[in-house]
């Protein structure tokens, strides 16, 4: 079985439908790229699968591990280049404060999270800057 299937709607529009669980999510073009920006962009997307990815790794070896991880908020700034057109930096910060951590966990979660999946999948002309609040 295949991972998704994206449908194009029109009007700079995608459908993308979660193959497995039959959820989907919608992506607009931004306004600054001919679209309404309406809902997330493919290029947001990138951004939020970039923290997402990260809480859950996290979160994956906090279980593992007999860790309490009851409080993750991250935010993230995508901010693009042109020529070409990319992500060009991702300004993610994060607050872990009120999870009670020694400094050896801190440092540990933070080096799982930054070795995801996503992490490591993206190119390395990709800044990214990372502030943690414990």
């Amino acid at each position: 079985m295949g991972t998704a299937r994206i449908e194009y709607q029109g009007n700079l529009r995608t459908k993308s439908t979660h193959l497995k669980s039959g959820q989907s999510i919608y992506t607009d073009a931004p306004v600054d790229n001919n679209g309404k920006g309406s809902t997330f962009s493919p290029t947001d997307l990138v951004a939020t699968a970039y923290v997402s990815c990260m809480i859950t790794i996290m979160g994956i070896y906090c279980d593992k591990n007999g860790i309490n991880f009851k409080k993750c908020i991250a935010d993230v700034t995508k901010e693009m280049a042109s020529g070409p057109r990319r992500v060009h930096r991702l300004i993610i910060e994060f607050d872990l404060s009120g999870n009670d951590w020694t400094i050896e966990q801190q440092n540990t979660i933070i080096k799982v999270g930054e070795a995801c999946p996503v992490a490591m999948s993206v190119g390395d002309d990709m800044e990214v800057v990372i502030n943690y609040t414990f």
